[in-house]
């Protein structure tokens, strides 16, 4: 099985578009996306990359669209912030196979060696123990002090409590 990371491509917005309003693959989002919504990240995604040459990129598994995984600076403002965050989204066909991890060993490859990073954060809900347990696998460290209360999903909801993870070189 070859994993890559490459440009997005318009034949990606699709499945991309699939990926986004799947419930299970957005349980710990606040709401899935619309397809217009889907279609703007990815060419977000695309301009990004072809600006600076890195973003979240599109992840290639044998010729097939998986989702992304990639570099990303929050656009929020966070103790921890700025920084650079590695992320990952993948339609659920491609999970339980390792594809999120070594996409992320490309990305974290990528952000060291390339970008020559220091330190790369990660973050999630406290309640997603999946991508949790992929940073950890990752060799991300806990940062307690820095959860958060992430300042774009609504007080008192499930999701707003984020577990803060770091990686440095």
């Amino acid at each position: 099985m070859a994993v890559s990371l490459r440009q997005w491509k318009d034949s990606d917005l699709e499945p991309f578009a699939v990926i986004n309003r799947d419930g299970e693959v957005m349980r710990y989002f606040p709401a899935t996306l619309t397809r217009e919504q889907s279609d703007a990240l990815a060419l977000r995604q695309r301009e990004l990359i072809a600006q600076r040459g890195w973003g979240l990129w599109a992840v290639d598994v044998d010729g097939s669209f998986a989702g992304f995984t990639g570099l990303a600076i929050p656009t929020f403002e966070a103790a921890f912030t700025p920084c650079v965050e590695l992320g990952w989204r993948l339609a659920r066909e491609f999970w339980g196979r390792s594809i999120a991890y070594n996409a992320a060993l490309l990305a974290l490859d990528y952000a060291f060696t390339v970008l020559r990073l220091t330190e790369v954060v990660s973050f999630t809900a406290e309640v997603n123990t999946r991508s949790r347990r992929l940073m950890e696998r990752l060799g991300f460290a806990r940062d307690f002090q820095g959860d958060f209360l992430h300042p774009r999903i609504p007080q008192g909801h499930e999701l707003r409590h984020h577990v803060l993870y770091r990686k440095q070189t």
